[in-house]
């Protein structure tokens, strides 16, 4: 067995989401949030073989050339990667996240339903927000696959890298595009999907004011896009959208933003009672009221819209945590470390 193969199939087996890899340093890998750290070291020679067998040489020399790599792929049999390959001090170091080897489904990560009612728009801007390693890729992909399991239609990805490998289905057909390798940027290939007949694009992470100005004109134009944002509630998502734009274009952005967001959802993953890790959300659809709001530059008072919103399927991360808590599925320490606003968790007690 290659040495890929042997460092993926321990790490399967305990249960790892991440795999941290140093020349001349342990082994270390992420199992339900908490780093664990292996007593085996990577010697210098197994970073040489490993880089061998999943970047191969021109990608190698892509590394060589810029100290950085992104790329993904699939090991048969085993799981589908990401792969990151960095210097650091001066030594070759590499992140594998473990990505799901079957297409995740709505319904068994838990998926709020008015959260999938969304797959049936056919315009509009769907956020999936939050930290890193919060499951917003995994979330997107269980929506596109509900889109491509039930809907008649075209989807267009623009990935960088390509995570999750999706098929056409008897109802709908798929294109995805890996940045750097299949397009120029995500801008480019945001220019050149209106011109390909989509139904749906997704784009792998909205960076800058170009993609997001590109994203918006989709949504407005009779596109359903999806993306990712790093932002930790709906008003901020919001906020940041606007803040993008320089200051003469933020009102005209504010009025499209108001009109073209179809709905935000912010998540983060919690410890959970049984060792492993649950879903906790906020989510925000696009009403008349909220889209009010946004105009009338009103943002800080999107939060008690989402904890009076329940009718329209909404509801605070704070309201899910306390669910969470009730439940018995995550303790009162968790629920505190991961809300936005403490105070709204059941119990709270000021230190």
């Amino acid at each position: 067995m290659s040495i890929a193969r042997q460092i993926v199939n321990l790490a399967i087996e305990a249960g790892s989401s991440d795999i941290h890899l140093e020349e001349d340093a342990p082994i270390a890998v992420r199992v339900n949030s908490d780093i664990r750290i292996s007593p085996q070291k990577l010697r210098p020679q197994d970073m040489d073989q490993l880089l061998d067998e999943l970047l191969g040489k021109e990608k190698i020399n892509q590394f060589n050339e810029h100290g950085d790599l992104d790329t993904s792929i699939g090991l048969e049999g085993l799981s589908r990667i990401r792969i990151n390959v960095y210097i650091a001090r001066e030594k070759r170091c590499m992140t594998l996240r473990i990505l799901p080897d079957n297409l995740p489904k709505w319904q068994d990560l838990g998926l709020p339903q008015p959260f999938i009612e969304l797959t049936k728009k056919h315009r509009g801007l769907v956020l999936c927000t939050g930290p890193t390693g919060s499951g917003k890729s995994t979330t997107l992909a269980a929506f596109i696959n509900c889109i491509l399991e039930t809907q008649n239609r075209h989807i267009l990805t623009i990935e960088d890298p390509i995570e999750f490998e999706f098929s056409h289905t008897e109802k709908s057909i798929i294109h995805q595009r890996e940045v750097k390798r299949d397009t120029y940027s995500f801008s480019t290939a945001l220019k050149a999907a209106l011109r390909e007949d989509p139904d749906v694009i997704y784009i792998g992470e909205m960076r800058d004011l170009e993609t997001i100005q590109l994203a918006i004109t989709a949504a407005e134009t009779g596109h359903l896009v999806l993306g990712t944002l790093h932002t930790s509630s709906a008003a901020k998502t919001v906020e940041r959208i606007v803040d993008v734009f320089p200051g003469g274009q933020q009102e005209q952005a504010r009025l499209q933003v108001s009109t073209s967001l179809a709905g935000i959802m912010c998540q983060t993953l919690c410890k959970n009672t049984v060792g492993k890790r649950s879903l906790a959300y906020e989510l925000m659809i696009n009403t008349p009221a909220i889209g009010n709001l946004i105009r009338e530059r009103k943002v800080s008072q999107i939060y008690s819209q989402l904890q009076t919103g329940g009718k329209d399927g909404m509801n605070t991360l704070e309201q899910c945590l306390n669910d969470l808590m009730d439940t018995g599925k995550i303790t009162y320490d968790e629920a505190i470390n991961k809300a936005s606003n403490p105070k709204a968790i059941n119990g709270y007690l000021e230190d």
